[in-house]
């Protein structure tokens, strides 16, 4: 937007589109590049609505309020003319019969050229104009913008943008909001990955409600962040990871943390209440994507009947449809798994490591986004509120 000074909307338009699709194609399994862009367009699209409109409003304003004034030839303002001077009656009888009669149902073109004491004269001619041929301002009921600069459209769309940032930055704290409505006292949570979204939601609920959380680590790819989230030591500190400093920052906030491996999700699912993950992007189909092994625990947790809440901002919500699920999944450095120093292995097997997980609607039995709670089936209303139609193809 900086780099391109025009301020026609058209073109403003076009030149995000061709950015966001340099974006889109940079990263095409972050889905949530693509939601970003096109919540900008829409916005862009809304604006440019409103500006148009207000342009023409203008328009109409400049060309209707300001023209030269002529004289009318009908009506009781000929009286106004006849002559004065004494005499000639008969010439002053014709020239009465010569006026046309006032048209009652027409429209009235203009003021009586000598204002009188009637409301009409009042509201319809300036009294300091007297004039014949100078401009008059006709009253129609609506305040007169003739006057009115035009509106800026980079400007406005600026201020557009801050308040999607706002959102963004809003969104973790609107969803901790509602900690209290779905996390209840002695509950045993099991949670995935370093979500900052879920973090926030565990620490606003245990503000008020004692209960005990079950983190797993996600390894290989995503449990050095988890250990990190969890104790709040950021990789390149000097302090060495210990079990016990896994679980100091929750445990200050009086919740009990156990960190398990993945492969224990299923012996210790029987003992959860209630499973709450975050999400890399959610899909119009109710479905979403994660990090790898959250598909497992999203298994485990329909075996044994356990619901799952998923918490994620607006923005995560994308139009996209799964129609191809294996295009969606990240593969990795697979020396993660299986190091290259182990070159016998590493010759005669084929490692692959998932990044994500594509985790379907059916696993999910409800959605907590800054907006409130959704089920999984309503999540196509949310966004045909939040995307055009024209912006969900980039």
């Amino acid at each position: 937007m900086h780099t391109n000074k025009s301020n026609d909307p058209a073109t403003l338009i076009d030149h995000v589109k061709r950015i966001g699709r340099r974006l889109v194609s940079a990263q095409p399994r972050q889905l949530i590049v693509g939601n970003i862009v096109r919540r900008v367009l829409g916005m862009m699209r809304d604006e440019a609505e409103s500006w148009k409109r207000d342009c023409g409003m203008m328009s109409d304003a400049g060309s209707d309020d300001t023209r030269p004034h002529t004289p009318p030839h009908g009506g009781f303002h000929n009286l106004a003319r006849l002559p004065t001077h004494p005499g000639g009656a008969l010439e002053k009888l014709s020239h009465l019969d010569s006026l046309e009669r006032p048209s009652f149902t027409g429209h009235v073109t203009a003021a009586p050229a000598l204002p009188g004491t009637s409301m009409f004269n009042l509201l319809s001619y300036p009294p300091e104009s007297t004039d014949p041929n100078s401009p008059v301002s006709v009253s129609r009921g609506e305040p007169d913008t003739s006057d009115d600069k035009p509106r800026d459209y980079r400007g406005e769309v600026f201020d557009g943008i801050k308040e999607i940032l706002e959102e963004l930055n809003q969104a973790n704290d609107q969803i901790a909001a509602y900690a209290l409505d779905h996390i209840h006292s002695n509950e045993v949570i099991l949670t995935h990955t370093a979500s900052t979204t879920v973090q926030k939601f565990l620490l606003k609920a245990a503000a008020k409600r004692k209960f005990s959380v079950i983190q797993v680590e996600s390894y290989p790819n995503n449990h050095d962040d988890t250990h990190a989230t969890v104790t709040g030591i950021r990789s390149g500190d000097e302090e060495r990871l210990t079990p016990e400093a896994f679980q100091k920052p929750l445990i200050a906030q009086g919740i009990t943390v156990i960190l398990i491996p993945d492969s224990a999700v299923f012996a210790l699912m029987s003992q959860v209440n209630k499973v709450i993950l975050g999400t890399d992007c959610v899909l119009a189909n109710g479905g979403l994507v994660a990090a790898a092994g959250t598909r497992l625990i999203a298994n485990a947790a329909k075996a044994h009947k356990t619901p799952v809440v998923v918490v994620s901002g607006v923005y995560k919500l994308s139009p996209v449809y799964p129609f191809d699920q294996q295009s969606l999944v990240e593969y990795g450095d697979p020396s993660a798994v299986l190091p290259y120093e182990d070159g016998e292995l590493v010759d005669n097997i084929d490692v692959v490591n998932p990044l994500s997980d594509y985790v379907p609607a059916e696993l999910i039995d409800l959605y907590i986004t800054n907006i409130g709670g959704h089920a999984p089936s309503y999540l196509y209303r949310i966004v045909a509120d939040h995307y055009r139609n024209e912006d969900v193809k980039l």
